[in-house]
């Protein structure tokens, strides 16, 4: 038979339990987009973009809404099919993360830089850069 007392204690502990997780939001990792830029997933990738996205590509640098970033990436990696990434440096500042690293393609290496920012509650890609690496 359970009494007040231990009710009470469990009852206050699952109302401080549903608070605490309900703080938490849904929030991606550099490691989510890492991955689907090691598999050249253009649409995976874009799952994680900002509204808009800084993009720069050996010929063709803008600020891209999410829809017409995701179809560049296609084209970019249609034209250069990934082999892997190798993660040179990864870190976080302020809330923001960002990655460099070596986008190695069937067409040479591109040097590659990415950033995301935490907004709306959730971390989202800002920028991302492919330099051809000679």
């Amino acid at each position: 038979m359970i009494n007040i007392r231990s009710f009470s204690r469990l009852h206050y502990l699952l109302i401080s339990l549903g608070i605490l997780l309900s703080s938490f939001s849904l929030s991606y990792s550099i490691d989510e987009v890492l991955a689907a830029l090691r598999s050249g997933n253009a649409t995976q990738l874009a799952k994680y973009f900002d509204s808009r996205v800084d993009i720069s590509l050996p010929n063709r640098s803008d600020n891209f809404s999410r829809n017409q970033a995701e179809m560049i990436l296609k084209d970019f990696f249609a034209s250069n099919e990934v082999k892997t990434f190798v993660v040179k440096h990864k870190g976080e500042n302020a809330g923001s993360q960002f990655c460099i690293g070596l986008l190695q393609t069937r067409n040479g290496n591109f040097r590659t830089k990415l950033y995301m920012k935490h907004k709306g509650g959730q971390q989202v890609v800002q920028e991302i850069a492919f330099q051809p690496e000679d």
